[in-house]
């Protein structure tokens, strides 16, 4: 099979690999039918690693994907050849205390598609994954719909963590294809004001048409100022883009009481807070991991067109354009939300 593999920093070449076989009778083979650039790609092509996590290459990266089944083991019952599947990247033991907390995806044992010395990635043709991890479509979504179920379950999994707080104002910071997934997400569940931030304009347009009530850009105002005169201090920030200036920001957004989300993954290993604004005003911190068994979640949002996803689509390319498609995606250029590599 046909695979793109990342073999130096900001280098990707095209390679032949034996095509994967089935190792246990659970397992199913898939032909890749299209994948999603994720942020978390762009730091293995820009970086070579997410924090302490580094590549060995060459490596095979990529992980937010829809397939079709080719072949199953022989204790496969939901999949059969020729369905269409989403795929759940993380492959999780069911047996540590996290899985049986219901915390599957802080899983002890946790192999993640395209994570350093867990699991190959999905740019490639043909991959092997446990049927547990496939979810069915059956003709409810396209096959570019079913590639955003990724970045949407973290949407949703994000908004959960608020019905607790009864949040009624947030805000957004980064409207990439995650802090995108979140607002389509906060609007079905009776938030009253978000806020949104980013440094690329069509995003911030993309966001106002999407259900944002107000957008700004921290490189040309004061977006503290413009959010606290619009919405006043917010009970919730999700932090989206992975940025020092971020996180100051959504601490000063903030009332007291409040709760900063992250999402976003710094490029940096260690970041900071004004350890006296956290203290007075009582703020909590929450990092958010992935998803938590909210792929089903998405996937109906789609189907029941409670949420339109077809907007993130901005770039697709051929595998053997996948340098191409790192460059346009991870420098920001051309308008890009989300890119898309069809093997």
């Amino acid at each position: 099979m046909k695979a793109a593999v990342l073999s130096g920093i900001r280098s990707i070449d095209i390679r032949e690999f034996p095509d994967p076989k089935l190792s246990s009778p659970t397992d199913v083979l898939l032909r890749v039918a299209m994948v999603g650039i994720c942020g978390t790609d762009f730091h293995y092509y820009r970086q070579g690693r997410v924090g302490d996590q580094a590549i060995k290459y060459p490596s095979l990266i990529g992980h937010e994907c829809v397939a079709v089944v080719e072949k199953i083991g022989d204790q496969v019952t939901r999949v059969r050849p020729n369905d269409c599947v989403v795929v759940d990247p993380a492959v999780s033991c069911g047996h540590c205390d996290q899985c049986k907390a219901g915390r599957s995806h802080t899983c002890l044992n946790l192999h993640f598609l395209g994570f350093p010395g867990q699991m190959e990635g999905c740019l490639c043709e043909f991959i092997v994954i446990p049927e547990k991890n496939c979810y069915l479509i059956e003709g409810e979504l396209t096959l570019l719909q079913g590639t955003l179920v990724e970045p949407l379950s973290i949407g949703v999994y994000g908004i959960e963590l608020l019905k607790e707080l009864e949040a009624k104002t947030i805000g957004i910071l980064g409207c990439g294809p995650i802090g995108l997934s979140v607002l389509l997400v906060a609007q079905i569940a009776c938030i009253q004001s978000i806020s949104v931030t980013d440094k690329i304009q069509e995003r911030l347009t993309i966001a106002l048409n999407n259900g944002a009530c107000w957008a700004g850009n921290p490189e040309e105002l004061d977006v503290v100022a413009g959010i606290k005169k619009q919405a006043g201090e917010l009970d919730v920030v999700l932090e989206c883009c992975g940025d020092q200036q971020a996180l100051d920001q959504g601490v000063d957004l903030l009332k007291p009481g409040g709760k900063l989300l992250i999402l976003g993954i710094p490029d940096q290993s260690r970041v900071s807070f004004d350890i006296n604004k956290l203290r007075r005003k009582e703020i909590s911190i929450q990092n958010v991991r992935r998803q938590n068994r909210c792929t089903q979640k998405a996937i109906d949002l789609i189907a029941s067109k409670k949420v339109s996803v077809d907007f993130m689509l901005t770039h697709t390319f051929p595998l053997e354009r996948t340098k191409e498609a790192f460059e346009i995606a991870a420098n920001y250029r051309d308008g890009v939300i989300k890119v898309m590599i069809t093997p």
